[in-house]
């Protein structure tokens, strides 16, 4: 990760389709669209991804103990990766350019096809700083997203979106290589990337599981990833403008990723969430010379690595299909315990003429640990109540289903809720999402 640090956007409001790089303000009309099933994300193999970081540190090793720009150490990291892809199937390209007076290099690998006309594309800096080999900073988001094109390779995935992935020279001098390659993009070829996933520093020895919350939908798929596997999230703070999805969201292209945190100390909280050490660095060694393959979690690597997996299926080689409009809220909104009161996530619906349909549809998505305490009612603008979900499912977890309510004696514009009660003690959850379809 660069030392540079340009602060934060202003923040986007959570409202998006699934599956598709479209959004929406709250209450604001979103493009229709929905997606079918993708096939099914691989278990990445952790393995696979420690094997590749041990290369990155006998790389290092053998040349002057780092992989920095300038560097036969890079050079050296940036020719293992184009070998593994070259014969893996993949078309790649070797960019270059200059920074300080030294040729650097970015690397790019092709998946065959998919519509060259939507690309959604993965990446991360592949650079370290010069005193250390950097493994976590940042040969795990490397050697994650090299694992992760290789298991597109295996499966012979044939996606809908076409395919590209990104690795990037000189990003601790001020993401001087994905800013080049961005900058050298006409502006079609910039606007056929539909998205760009970005992975630095995802192994960190002492972890935080934090998304990105740029594009809407992007994050989501990361955030229903991780509550699908009981893991709770943040919103990434600490990173937020000094990687290299910030090279292509200045130039308005989508962007989203994951981070186990760098410097900053993690909190008692966030140690009682997570586990690890409070009151100590997410990475101590950041930045380092101990910044070696000694200096990663593997449960964290080997979660993210699944996540990218699992991101890149989704959002990759989902088949869109075009039912009515679509509006989702995103925000999370706690469910207290029994005898708490009902917590109420709303949607404002506007732009949708006359009523709702007989075949409203109504996705929810809530982690929760007893599931089968739970009340959830649909509350139509006018007060109206359709119950969705009343007690059900025993002690399993988490409440991710689709439903179709008959609302068409309902005005479909106005406030949507979806009311949430948990109706005993002794557990704990949240609205993670929801999305109303007309």
């Amino acid at each position: 990760m660069s030392l540079s640090v340009p602060r934060r956007l202003a923040a986007v409001t959570a409202l998006a389709v699934a599956g598709l790089f479209a959004s929406a303000a709250p209450g604001a009309s979103a493009a229709p669209a929905a997606v079918a099933a993708a096939p099914t994300p691989p278990d990445i193999p952790v393995a696979n991804v420690k094997a590749h970081l041990s290369q990155l540190q006998t790389i290092a090793t053998n040349n002057g103990g780092n992989r920095a720009h300038g560097r036969a150490g890079y050079k050296a990291s940036i020719d293992y990766v184009k070998a593994k892809l070259d014969a893996a199937g993949f078309t790649t390209t070797v960019q270059t350019f200059t920074s300080g007076g030294a040729t650097g290099y970015n690397l790019i690998a092709d998946w065959p096809g998919g519509d060259p006309n939507s690309v959604l594309m993965a990446g991360s800096h592949l650079d370290s700083v010069s005193s250390g080999p950097g493994i976590n900073d940042n040969g795990s988001g490397s050697a994650a997203v090299l694992e992760t094109a290789l298991a597109v390779s295996r499966a012979g995935l044939q996606p809908t979106k076409h395919l590209r992935f990104g690795w990037w020279g000189a990003e601790e001098l001020g993401l001087i290589g994905s800013r080049y390659y961005v900058n050298q993009l006409p502006a079609a070829e910039r606007s056929k990337i539909s998205g760009y996933l970005n992975f630095d520093m995802i192994g960190s020895p002492n972890p935080g599981y934090f998304v990105y919350d740029d594009d809407p939908t992007i994050e989501q798929t990361f955030k229903t990833y991780f509550a699908g596997i009981g893991v709770p999230t943040e919103i990434e703070t600490e990173g937020d403008g000094r990687s290299d999805h910030a090279s292509f969201k200045n130039v308005g292209i989508p962007v989203g990723g994951l981070f186990t945190g760098a410097s900053n100390t993690k909190s008692s909280a966030q140690a009682q969430k997570w586990g690890g050490t409070a009151g100590q660095s997410f990475d101590r060694c950041y930045h380092s010379s101990c910044d070696t393959t000694s200096n990663i979690n593997d449960t964290a690597l080997d979660r993210n690595s699944d996540a990218i997996a699992y991101a890149i299926w989704n959002l990759g080689a989902s088949t869109p299909v075009p039912p009515g409009p679509s509006f989702e809220n995103t925000a999370d909104v706690n469910i207290p315990d029994s005898p708490g009161a009902a917590v109420n996530s709303p949607i404002t619906v506007s732009g949708v003429a006359g009523n709702a349909p007989a075949t409203t549809k109504v996705d929810v998505n809530i982690v929760h640990t007893y599931r089968g305490d739970l009340v959830v009612d649909l509350v139509a603008p006018d007060g109206s109540v359709y119950n969705l979900h009343n007690r059900s499912g025993g002690s399993a977890d988490n409440l991710v289903q689709s439903y179709t309510v008959n609302a068409s004696s309902e005005v479909a514009n106005g406030v949507w809720k979806l009311q949430v009660r948990d109706t005993a003690a002794q557990d704990i959850g949240y609205i993670n999402s929801w999305k109303i379809t007309f």
